[in-house]
């Protein structure tokens, strides 16, 4: 086993070897752009691209022609929200999505109320961050336009109740959009029975390239439409101008093509390191709480609140092992995850969550060493706590009058 020891897979993925073996080429010998119809270097291009899509869309359910290809998923939500708004705004000027959306959908509906004069409706999440469908269809007005519900969170690891929201946005007649950037790879997903009309991609969070997403926008059924976000000569169908990616478009295609294969042993693999790794800090620690759903929840994700220890603390005193805060440090202060604070956890809980993550590459030896290292580094930081040992003799810190006389 060699150090550091990396359990971030949630941020991103290493590129898997047989990822890089079929991208390497596209760098120097096949160098073409795929826009390039006049001669055989565009063509072999060209043909390695729709390779990819149809690669991509067999992963989701969908059809090759069903595929854009974008930079990554921040431009896909972008797109897919945004794009949206413009298309239908004649038709309503409402949209629907949950308070513990990922930042990149957040922002552009919050773009669209104060830029745009939309209206969005932050539905609310139960303790465990899960949508409620009855939650989504009491918000849908005649004015709804979209509702764009992420397939799992990428802080908890909580799934949602995916193909149900979709009925209801079919029966509703309301377009549904999905950020399953964290969910693909890991968990089954069919665009068609979930009645999904837009769902976003990034290739680096399966052991693909970073820099290359896609958005699926259905065909038929109906026919989605969207205004593009970006100008040019036209490439994809009109939707997304700009030259294309063909090294990262393949990765992703291969990563695809990978992950479908392995996906229900991986899967089992994953969940068995995650639960490993639960089971041994819960066992050698007290005072330390899962958040999200403790079923529905995806097979690599981890993350635990530790009462009376700051995740940056925790962190600083593991440097060798390679895991998220749930909090995100700013340069005048420490901003609490806002993904736990809208589930509910307390505020003496909100900053002391750390985010494991396992993935392919992870060994057994890596999750022994952890449970050791993140077991001792706790014990040293809560001897040094006088709100632990306060606690230990039975003082209820919350009866507590901290304000200074």
């Amino acid at each position: 086993m060699r150090l550091p020891i990396y359990l971030d897979y949630h941020a991103t993925t290493p590129v898997d070897p047989k990822v890089f073996q079929v991208m390497a080429p596209y760098f120097t010998e096949i160098f073409g752009n795929a826009a390039s119809r006049s001669h055989e270097f565009g063509w072999v291009s060209e043909a390695a691209v729709e390779n990819a899509r149809e690669q991509i869309s067999k992963l989701i359910g969908a059809i090759d022609k069903e595929m854009i290809f974008t930079s990554g998923a921040t431009e896909s939500d972008n797109l897919a929200i945004l794009g949206a708004a413009e298309m239908y705004k004649d038709k309503g000027n409402h949209i629907v999505t949950s308070s513990i959306e990922h930042k990149a959908v957040l922002d552009a509906c919050h773009f669209l109320q104060s830029a745009k004069g939309f209206e969005v409706s932050f539905v609310p999440t139960d303790i465990y961050g899960q949508v409620h469908p009855e939650e989504i269809a009491k918000a849908i007005t005649n004015k709804t336009i979209l509702v764009s519900i992420m397939f799992a969170n990428n802080e908890i690891g909580t799934i949602n109740p995916i193909a149900e929201i979709g009925k209801i946005c079919k029966e509703r007649g309301v377009l549904f959009h999905t950020d399953a950037v964290q969910a693909i790879g890991k968990v089954p997903i069919d665009v068609q029975s979930m009645g999904i009309d837009l769902l976003s991609l990034s290739a680096h969070k399966i052991y693909g390239p970073k820099g290359v997403g896609a958005l699926y926008i259905r065909r038929k059924n109906p026919r989605v439409r969207l205004s593009p976000m970006i100008f040019g000569g036209g490439h994809e169908r009109g939707v997304r101008s700009g030259t294309l990616n063909v090294a990262g478009i393949v990765g992703f295609g291969k990563a695809c093509e990978i992950v479908q294969k392995i996906m229900p042993q991986e899967s089992i693999k994953l969940k068995q390191l995650r639960d490993k790794l639960w089971n041994g800090i819960k066992n050698g620690l007290d005072e330390v709480y899962l958040n999200g759903h403790p079923v529905d929840r995806l097979p690599n994700n981890l993350n635990i609140s530790f009462a009376y220890i700051e995740g940056e603390a925790l962190m600083m005193g593991m440097k060798e092992i390679a895991v998220s805060s749930g909090s995100a440090c700013t340069s005048a202060s420490l901003e609490p995850s806002y993904v736990l604070k809208n589930i509910g956890v307390g505020e003496d809980l909100v900053h002391t969550s750390i985010r494991f993550s396992v993935g392919r590459f992870t060994t057994d030896e890596e999750i022994d060493y952890t449970i050791t290292k993140v077991i001792e580094t706790a014990k040293k930081l809560r001897e040094l706590s006088p709100l632990y040992e306060m606690a230990k003799e039975g003082i209820n810190l919350k009866t507590i009058d901290w304000t200074a006389h």
